[in-house]
């Protein structure tokens, strides 16, 4: 017999959502005891109030997103949104491929997919090298302490999706505000609906200008392509760019900064890395996993009833598989709050499963490769300028990022 919702809600209130961490590296203990008794548990979002059920383990987390009976729509009644969107601007905002269900998302997947190829970003290479190793000659010449934040981890992938897309650097402070304010929860309504008028508009005018002047970059690419076989809008475009513009550097500059931060504050794994180079590939998948910096950005709403270990999840009902719980899941990942570059973890879930599986995850691998690679080896004697205990950090350091990591050599 399974249980539903009513059923299943335990004798005291649901925990609030996101769940508070006794520090910002590590997981909410709560996730180790919920895989433990309660793998598929009630919360209550604390953007709105509103019910989710919570999975936090591996094989729950992959059974929600290879299922077709889950949806990605964040315009459906249910889907647990966690940033606080008016329902009106919800809705007239276009939903990006990352949102789209089947059919919707195979078109516009296909057409982006060859943009990400192994070949294509091993291509990039080069490229990225020249930005790093330009950014660290700038640190190297003004000295330390700084904030690698501002320095290197925003610099770096910022400059590299921009050249990706063919966006003037010059303009990425632009974007970089606006996508700020879309996931400010402290600013009004009116000024997060402004940040997504402003930024459609500049991406929509990016757009438009590359189908006159083509260039040789990714955005054009889409743009000659779709022209040789029609299957999508122009405003399709325009989201996807938007898309990509947002996604392509916050995610990578946060996991910049906490893998040089855990390699810091771990300097046995950074020793046998720097006896070891072999082992960056390795060391990365470990990072991705032990930040799992994405914890809940998979969020779905079922379409059908669903049965998942043992409760029943009914149509309409939002759904949070929890990818930094799966990624410290004991049955997959033994010892999981310990960092250890050598362990096998490229089957983590940091770039979520199934057909929304991080699309940009090549790029991402590589920049990070190139990143930790570089500034440990030009800047040996790196340290952190303050104690961990007196970083400075936004409320859920994991998901929006950090202010700053000073460091000093």
């Amino acid at each position: 017999m399974t249980q539903t919702a009513d059923q299943h809600r335990p004798a005291d209130e649901p925990p609030a959502f996101p769940m508070p961490r006794a520090c910002p590296f590590t997981p909410p203990a709560r996730y180790a005891e919920l895989r433990a008794k309660e793998p598929v548990s009630r919360a209550v979002l604390k953007v709105n109030g509103k019910p989710a059920w919570l999975v936090s383990t591996y094989e729950g987390l992959k059974k929600v997103l290879g299922d077709s009976r889950v949806s990605a729509n964040l315009k459906l009644p249910g889907y647990p949104l966690q940033v606080p969107v008016p329902e009106e601007l919800l809705q007239s905002v276009p939903l990006t491929f990352l949102s789209m269900d089947q059919p919707e998302h195979t078109v516009q997947r296909r057409l982006l997919a060859p943009e990400f190829s192994l070949r294509r970003m091993r291509a990039l290479r080069p490229g990225i090298q020249q930005i790093v190793d330009e950014r660290i000659d700038a640190m190297l010449a003004a000295g330390g302490p700084l904030d690698l934040v501002g320095a290197l981890a925003l610099p770096v992938p910022s400059l590299v999706i921009c050249r990706l897309l063919g966006v003037p650097y010059e303009d990425h402070p632009r974007f970089e505000h606006w996508a700020g304010q879309i996931m400010n929860q402290q600013i009004s309504d009116a000024e997060r609906g402004l940040a997504h008028y402003e930024l459609d508009q500049y991406v929509d005018q990016l757009v438009t200008a590359k189908e006159s002047e083509p260039g040789d970059d990714m955005i054009s690419r889409l743009i000659a392509a779709n022209r040789a076989e029609p299957s999508v809008e122009h405003a399709d475009i325009v989201s996807m760019a938007r898309l990509m513009l947002v996604t392509g550097h916050e995610t990578t500059a946060n996991m910049i900064a906490l893998g040089t931060l855990a390699l810091l504050e771990h300097p046995e794994q950074l020793a046998a890395l720097r006896a070891e180079p072999e082992l960056l590939p390795k060391a990365v998948e470990e990072l991705l996993r032990f930040f799992s910096i994405s914890d809940s950005g998979t969020a779905r709403v079922a379409l059908e009833d669903i049965e998942l270990d043992g409760v029943t999840i009914r149509a309409g009902e939002g759904i949070l598989p929890l990818n930094n719980s799966a990624n410290h899941d004991e049955s997959v990942f033994p010892d999981p709050d310990t960092l250890d570059i050598r362990r096998e973890a490229r089957s983590h879930l940091a770039f979520g499963y199934g057909i929304h599986q991080c699309i940009g995850q090549n790029l991402a691998r590589i920049e990070l490769e190139i990143v930790y690679e570089t500034l440990f080896r030009r800047i040996p004697e790196l340290r952190l300028a303050v104690p961990v205990s007196g970083l400075t950090f936004k409320d859920d350091a994991i998901v929006y990022g950090m202010y700053e990591l000073p460091v000093t050599w």
